[in-house]
């Protein structure tokens, strides 16, 4: 007989982090737990208050569904569950956990015995523009050669010279640079800016525009000198046929996946699937999940094999999170074996 039970878990950031929905000083997430016999699986269900689609007021009755049903099984839930991808992700989480020998290793592999890692770009939060340099300096004196930054809160001018700066000391090939506009750029002005952009050498830009704008999307990946990126415009897209048409008309140079917000592993994987199909390219990136959470997919992209940086280096964000063998070092996510877990709840 399976069990299953759920908590909350509030994760408090270092500093506040800006992007440009607000300011963001704590982030809501949830755990379930499964117990057969004694052994336990765990798994992160990684909502985000005001991002993800299922962010509603009955989350909780949700999860008290999932806890009363679970020896349904696995493909039952997840089909039950298409609107809370969240809860999908948690439960592919706490199921492999539940198989496993050690339920931290979800995704065995050579990430995972510390003999791989994974390239990650270094993430700038918005603030002052004295607040993005200090984080600048220190991404790269942490030798990473990728980073993002969040754009769309400050004015648009100094954002330019706070890439022109880096620019100056550091050519496209030293550092590549990609932007983040969180949807904060008007449609009619849209173009204007990502021209501005590309004479900076940016890699790509991501969701330029707010999602659900579908035909000015196209039209900006069509014309765009800068590659774009979809992100929030994958949330909310559920059956197969709806994620396949969305791509088939925007056309994106790329998308970035968020398996907590599109529906977990399953999720990601067919999206991925589409993406190549029109030749367009992807990468992984988490949520702000806590080191539970981050671990399962950094594990799940290591699978996948891209050689393009991805977007996991979040662990370090909390002064609660929960102690782990994951370390960010020069730029890149390592498992280290000789750091134990520390996860109490």
């Amino acid at each position: 007989m399976l069990n299953a039970t759920y908590k909350k878990y509030i994760l408090n950031f270092k500093n506040p982090s800006g992007t440009s929905r607000g300011i963001l000083r704590t982030k809501e997430t949830w755990f379930i737990f499964l117990n057969k016999n004694g052994k336990i699986g765990v798994g992160e269900t990684g909502l985000f208050r005001g991002l993800s689609f299922d962010d509603v007021p009955n989350y909780e009755e949700k999860l008290i569904w999932v806890c009363n049903n679970i020896n349904k099984g696995l493909v039952f839930l997840l089909k039950e569950l298409s609107e809370f991808p969240s809860i999908q992700f948690g439960l592919e989480q706490a199921f492999l956990s539940l198989k496993s020998d050690d339920k931290f290793h979800l995704f065995p592999s050579e990430f995972t015995k510390g003999n791989e890692a994974i390239d990650i770009n270094g993430l700038i939060w918005m603030g002052e523009e004295a607040f993005m340099k200090k984080q600048i300096k220190e991404k790269l004196e942490a030798g990473f050669s990728c980073i993002k930054m969040k754009i769309g809160a400050i004015n648009f001018e100094t954002e330019i010279a706070l890439l022109k700066s880096i620019r100056k000391e550091f050519s496209s090939k030293e550092i590549e640079l990609r932007v983040d506009a969180n949807g904060a750029f008007n449609p009619k002005n849209a173009l204007e800016k990502l021209k501005r952009l590309s004479e900076l050498e940016i890699h790509s830009i991501e969701q330029p525009i707010k999602q659900g704008q579908v035909e000015e999307m196209a039209t900006l990946c069509a014309t765009t000198p800068l590659p774009i990126a979809l992100d929030e415009e994958l949330i909310g897209v559920f059956s197969s046929e709806e994620k396949n048409q969305l791509l088939q008309t925007i056309q994106p140079q790329f998308i970035i996946l968020k398996p907590s917000l599109i529906g977990g592993f399953a999720g990601s994987l067919e999206w991925i699937k589409f993406a190549e199909e029109i030749k367009s390219d992807w990468w992984i990136t988490s949520a702000l999940e806590s080191n539970i959470g981050l671990n399962a997919i950094a594990q799940f992209t290591h699978t996948l094999k891209s050689n393009l940086p991805q977007g996991l280096g979040t662990g370090g964000l909390f002064t609660n999170n929960f102690a782990s063998p994951l370390v960010v070092k020069n730029g890149a996510l390592y498992y280290h074996q000789t750091q134990n877990w520390d996860f109490n709840l």
